[in-house]
């Protein structure tokens, strides 16, 4: 579905990303995994347009996506769902759900897709006309990726969803996001909680300082001595 390959990002002669290749295949849910620094924002917002690599690719489902705006590469069905969550504080929830929606114009399946949107997130129906800027970070999340939700991606792109949330309400982001993936989206999602993305995840790639320096399947790299040590909070067995 989608590939990377070689691909470099420079910003002011520091290479943020050196060259790395991955692919996430349709239907499955990809995480990459690293610390503060590694490039894991960077290569979302390569994919997306909003960053423009030095060199290496970008396909999508065999589209080159280099070559594409940002609001296209929505409209071939890619969303993002960015760091810090970034509502529009001053519309209310109902307003920010249809802005995810600004590239559609079939009007009956929106109203659709909205109701799928509250029946994911409750919370959203009942705060419809309440300012997103009042709302708790959990809620703040949860319209974010219900904006995202509201372009249909076939491609959800999700970044830290649970950064700067309490367990319980982190537990409820990511049941939602194997709901999300039950019906039908691809996910790639960026987190700093390697335990629990690499629990639901097919696939994951470790990123170290703009090098992918591990891939395997999310168990295989749960038990990987070193993701324990670095990233899981566990001593390696002797």
């Amino acid at each position: 579905m989608l590939k990377i390959d070689s691909l470099v990002v420079s910003y002011g002669g520091i290479e943020a990303l050196k060259g790395i290749s991955l692919e996430v295949e349709a239907g499955k849910i990809v995480t990459l995994i690293g610390a503060n620094g590694a490039g894991k924002s960077t290569t979302l917002r390569s994919i997306v347009g909003l960053v423009k690599p030095k060199s290496g690719s970008i396909t999508y489902k065999g589209k080159n996506l280099l070559t594409e705006k940002t609001q296209n590469i929505v409209r071939n069905g890619i969303t993002l769902v960015p760091e810090g969550r970034r509502v529009f504080p001053n519309l209310t929830v109902l307003e920010n759900l249809k802005i995810g929606s600004f590239t559609r114009t079939d009007d009956t399946n929106i109203k659709q897709d909205l109701e799928w949107v509250y029946s994911l997130f409750p919370i959203l129906k009942e705060r419809s006309w309440q300012l997103a800027g009042t709302l708790s970070g959990g809620e703040q999340q949860m319209l974010a990726v219900g904006r995202a939700l509201m372009s249909r991606p076939q491609l959800l792109m999700m970044d830290e969803p649970s950064l700067g949330l309490a367990p319980l309400i982190v537990r409820g982001i990511f049941e939602i996001i194997k709901e999300i993936h039950r019906q039908g989206v691809t996910i790639l999602l960026i987190e700093q909680n390697a335990n629990a993305a690499l629990h639901i995840a097919d696939f994951g790639y470790v990123m170290e300082t703009g090098r992918i320096t591990l891939t395997g399947t999310g168990k295989e790299l749960l038990a990987n001595e070193e993701v324990k040590m670095a990233y899981l909070g566990k001593k390696a067995e002797k």
